[in-house]
């Protein structure tokens, strides 16, 4: 592989990166259609036994696909961890997100794995295992959703003129996101859990994902973020930056919005709301 990846690359990348994402897919849907344990890790989040068959397949042959890029998982090993800061390129993998819409058994949960180079993401996978539907994007190709029907490019909807559809945490929410919601007049509401919000936006079934709450981590939104911006959409910091990756210590993420129509002002509504920390 070249220096910095070439748009080429990226999609032969991608496809790989997919069909080891379905392999985990298939580890999770067998956990899922019978009975599981669930136990708490250190953070009071929840685990099972789907998380870490998930975990293992993404780290392993993901880490295979270029020696030169760090595979970490949420569920990685403290020493890789440790290597995270000095990686130029990095897979960002969520292996099962959503697991506590996982443990409800309402379907909203996914497989979520980015590609970071030079703390930019440079390419996206979404995978929702229960349906089969997948979508992918990288730096400078498009966005996509593949499911039975075949590969078709999705794009955000532009809605300038029009009550815009708010993407929201079916788990997560704080007094700041409804503070939000009622700045921007939005008539319709989509509660939807994991990184399955970024995809209804990119597919131009929602306008805006407002996160201004509780805390999430990079590989929670990265797959996301590049999804979005390749079908014509943004995700920023309330500042209006864009977000990036692997540049301090802590992976976790406080604050951003994620947004459709770029021709619409999402952050002048944030001005007089007390954000979550």
């Amino acid at each position: 592989m070249s220096a910095i990846y070439t748009t080429a690359e990226l999609g032969q990348l991608a496809v790989a990166a997919s069909a080891i994402a379905r392999r985990a897919a298939e580890q999770i849907m067998l956990i899922y259609q019978q009975s599981f344990d669930v136990t708490n890790k250190s953070d009071n989040t929840p685990l099972t036994a789907a998380d870490m068959a998930s975990h293992h397949i993404l780290e392993t042959e993901l880490g295979a696909l270029d020696a030169s890029v760090l595979a970490l998982s949420e569920e990685s090993s403290f020493e890789r961890f440790a290597q995270r800061r000095a990686a130029r390129r990095l897979w960002l993998i969520d292996p099962l997100d959503g697991t506590r819409e996982f443990v409800k058994r309402n379907g909203e949960f996914c497989i979520n794995i980015a590609l970071v180079e030079d703390h930019q993401v440079v390419l996206g996978i979404i995978l929702h295992p229960p349906s089969g539907v997948l979508w992918r994007a990288v730096r400078g190709g498009g966005a996509w959703r593949e499911d039975t029907q075949g590969v078709h490019r999705i794009a955000v909807a532009t809605t300038s003129d029009q009550p815009p559809r708010v993407a929201a945490s079916r788990s997560h929410n704080h007094p700041s996101v409804e503070a939000y919601i009622a700045a921007i007049q939005a008539t319709e509401r989509l509660s939807q859990g994991s990184a399955l919000k970024f995809a209804l936006i990119a597919e131009g079934k929602a306008d805006v994902y407002p996160r201004l709450s509780s805390r999430c981590s990079e590989w929670d939104v990265a797959a996301g973020q590049c999804l979005i911006e390749e079908a014509g959409g943004g995700v920023v910091d309330p500042s209006g930056k864009v977000m990036r990756y692997n540049e301090r210590d802590s992976v976790i993420v406080h604050n951003f919005i994620a947004y459709g129509d770029r021709g619409r002002s999402w952050l002048d509504p944030l001005v007089g709301i007390a954000l979550g920390d």
